[in-house]
């Protein structure tokens, strides 16, 4: 008799711990399902951003700019005098000279957009940047001069003296002008 009272509370004891690991696989897997869920829901109402090409016209970094779109870096590899002067708005100075210690700080799958004093310059960066391990690197062509172009907004101390155009204060305007520089060429 002493024998199955034995085999009966080890037998509870196997019925409890598969009692407590179904449980735990059940949270489990309804922790899955509605991460899952959540995942299903914001995939189907925001898209997912395509991924960045090694050249980018400047168009492409004005639309996502002006989206809102969050999560990419704007590296300006010019002097810094160069830089001081007028660059695109938020961008961050990175000189070609010091770009890869400096770019340590940044997440290596982060989205840059890069560009210098010429195509040559930002091409010599960008590679830089790709051989340092930045797998999400787009030269930006044509560089301050095509961003001005399509009027991009600038910065700087020769920025500030430029008087704003009839068409910084107005949104429609801006609107209309953005429509007809995406069908210019560059």
């Amino acid at each position: 008799m002493v024998e199955s009272g034995k085999d009966a509370v080890e037998s509870a004891k196997n019925t409890v711990e598969s009692a407590k690991n179904t449980v735990e696989s059940a949270a489990k897997n309804t922790v899955e399902s509605a991460k899952n869920t959540v995942g299903n829901l914001a995939g189907d109402v925001i898209p997912s951003e395509p991924p960045i090409q090694p050249q980018s016209d400047v168009h492409v970094l004005k639309s996502r700019l002006e989206w809102g779109e969050p999560a990419f870096t704007i590296l300006d590899v010019r002097d810094r005098d160069a830089y001081n002067l007028g660059r695109i708005m938020g961008s961050m100075p990175f000189p070609v000279d010091q770009l890869v210690d400096r770019a340590g700080s940044l997440a290596k799958s982060r989205d840059i957009y890069v560009y210098g004093e010429s195509d040559e310059q930002t091409a010599q960066a960008a590679q830089l940047l790709r051989n340092a391990g930045f797998v999400h690197v787009s030269e930006l062509k044509g560089g301050l001069a095509a961003w001005k172009a399509v009027g991009g907004p600038t910065e700087g101390t020769l920025e500030s003296r430029t008087p704003a155009g009839a068409d910084d204060y107005n949104v429609v305007d801006r609107l209309k002008n953005h429509a007809e520089t995406q069908q210019k060429q560059v």
